[in-house]
Formats: structure tokens, C-alpha cells, sequence
């Protein structure tokens, strides 16, 4: 099939606009960071996020441009949106813990320059979300709405507690803190992680219809169970808050606020399925 390239009027749209405001963002975020020692496993994670999304904004706004999408094995109508909104979670996210895992010693203008540029990159992908839900329902998919957006802070949370629990194993005492209700509570986020991360695979790879089973009893199924699974979750991580030593309650350290922003996800994951329950259970009862 031959390339047609675009107009130059598409990269003055506000959706290009806006997209390349995000790569401008990225790439500075990035770059003020890598200068910075010594390397962490948190601003190693940072830095992989505004690169990573950087390429993926790129190639959005080259498949824009250049008029492939027929082309592409994906559904367009949900790529982008679905790209938005996790690289605005994970813009934010990157955000709120550069400053919090950087000594203080270590915030200097550039780590700075880092966080403001994040936060700015999180502006530019919200106003992206924005702009594509003004779209009409003809240009939007099934990641623009509310139940879509809900799939995607279910994978961003879901990898957020990946992140927290290799952080947890990393700590000098891990071992003897272990036990069973941790490790089948991680076993639970990781497969919660898998169901969201498999559903939102399927609307991007526009496999709905090729599911063997219907797809809106799927979805009730899975936050079902993800809702269950996700109480445990959250008991499990209030508990460990309330047998922690009140001279260990110190959230001015990373390390001891661990259990603290692992709680707050847990719950605002909860909530996000239960709220994906309701819209599901809906949807089901509206064709039935």
C-alpha cells in the first residue's frame, strides 16, 4: 500500500498541538534527568516512562501524519486515548515520587526542572483525553469511555504495586516480615493486573468480536472477582500499617512511606473496580 503523506495543516490541529507539546515535555523530563547522580531504581523507572512514551506520542503523531492507520493491526479509535491517559498517570505518578525518592541533598535545579516538566507532560496528556472525548462517538472507541479510562488506572495501579512490592523484597528486613497473607496478596495484584491488562489488549487488537465467550459477561466476571481479590489486598495492606512500630511511622522516608502509598493505591484500585462493576453490571442489564 503506498504511503500518502499528509497535509501540514494536520500538525497544526489542536490534537497535534498538544501531542507535540508532549514530546517537548518528555524529552526534557528525560534529559534533566539522566544528567543527575547517582541512579535509583525509582528514577530509572521516571526516566523509562518519559522515554517510553515520548516513542510511543512519536509514532502516534507520525501514523497521524503520514495516513497508515487502515494499516496498523490496531484499533485506531482506542490507541490513542489509551496512550494518553497511561502517559498521563504515569507522568503524574513520575511526578509526585521524583521529589520523594531524590535525597534531599540531591534536589537540585535540574531535579527541579525534571518535576515541572512531568507535570507539565501530565497537563498536555490530559488536555489529549479531553480533546478526544469532545470527539463525536463515530472517532471514539470503547477506551474513551468511563469504563475504558477505568481499564487504564487499573494497569497503571496494577503496575504501581508491582513496583512498591520489588521495592519491599529489596528491604533489609523483608524476609522476616513475610507471610502467607503477603505473598497470596501479591499473588492477588498480580493476577488483577493480568485480567485488566488482557482486557484492554482485546479492545486495543480489536478482538471483541473473536471472544469466545460474550464479552460484557466477561468484564462483570472479571471485576467481580478483581473487586474480591482487591479487599483482600487492601485488609492485608491497612493491617501491616496498624502492627507497624510508632517510631517506623515516618513518611518523610521513602523507604518507611512504602506501606503508606502502597494503602493508598490498594483502596483507589479498589474503588476503581468497584466503579468498573457498576458500569459493567450496567451495560450488561441495558442489553439484556
Amino acid at each position: 500500500m503506498p504511503v500518502i503523506l499528509g497535509e501540514v495543516r494536520v500538525l497544526t490541529k489542536p490534537l497535534s498541538g498538544v501531542r507535540i507539546l508532549e514530546l517537548l515535555f518528555d524529552c526534557l523530563a528525560f534529559s534533566l534527568a539522566a544528567s543527575l547522580e547517582p541512579r535509583s531504581s525509582f528514577k530509572n523507572f521516571c526516566m523509562f516512562s518519559w522515554c517510553f512514551f515520548f516513542t510511543l506520542t512519536f509514532l502516534i503523531l507520525l501514523v497521524d501524519f503520514v495516513q497508515f492507520q487502515s494499516i496498523i493491526p490496531l484499533s485506531w479509535k482506542n490507541l490513542p486515548i489509551t496512550v494518553a491517559s497511561l502517559g498521563a498517570l504515569m507522568c503524574i505518578g513520575s511526578s509526585a515520587g521524583f521529589p520523594l525518592f531524590m535525597q534531599e541533598d540531591r534536589m537540585e535545579p535540574k531535579a527541579i526542572g525534571a518535576t515541572v516538566c512531568s507535570c507539565l507532560a501530565f497537563m498536555a496528556y490530559v488536555s489529549e483525553v479531553h480533546l478526544i472525548r469532545l470527539q463525536s462517538s463515530e472517532q471514539k472507541g470503547y477506551m474513551a469511555s468511563m469504563p475504558g479510562l477505568l481499564k487504564v488506572f487499573q494497569v497503571f495501579s496494577g503496575c504501581a504495586m508491582i513496583f512498591l512490592f520489588s521495592s519491599q523484597c529489596q528491604m533489609p528486613d523483608f524476609a522476616k516480615e513475610t507471610s502467607w497473607l503477603f505473598w497470596f496478596s501479591a499473588a492477588n495484584k498480580l493476577l488483577c493486573f493480568l485480567m485488566s491488562l488482557g482486557t484492554m489488549l482485546v479492545v486495543l487488537g480489536d478482538c471483541v468480536s473473536h471472544c469466545p465467550l460474550p464479552f460484557d459477561r466477561l468484564l462483570v466476571s472479571f471485576c467481580s472477582l478483581a473487586v474480591l481479590l482487591y479487599i483482600i489486598v487492601a485488609v492485608e495492606c491497612i493491617t501491616k500499617i496498624l502492627v507497624m512500630p510508632a517510631e517506623s511511622v515516618e513518611l518523610t522516608d521513602p523507604t518507611r512511606a512504602l506501606p503508606f502509598i502502597e494503602t493508598i493505591t490498594a483502596c483507589l484500585t479498589l474503588l476503581a473496580y468497584t466503579v468498573d462493576l457498576a458500569f459493567s453490571v450496567k451495560l450488561l442489564c441495558d442489553r439484556a
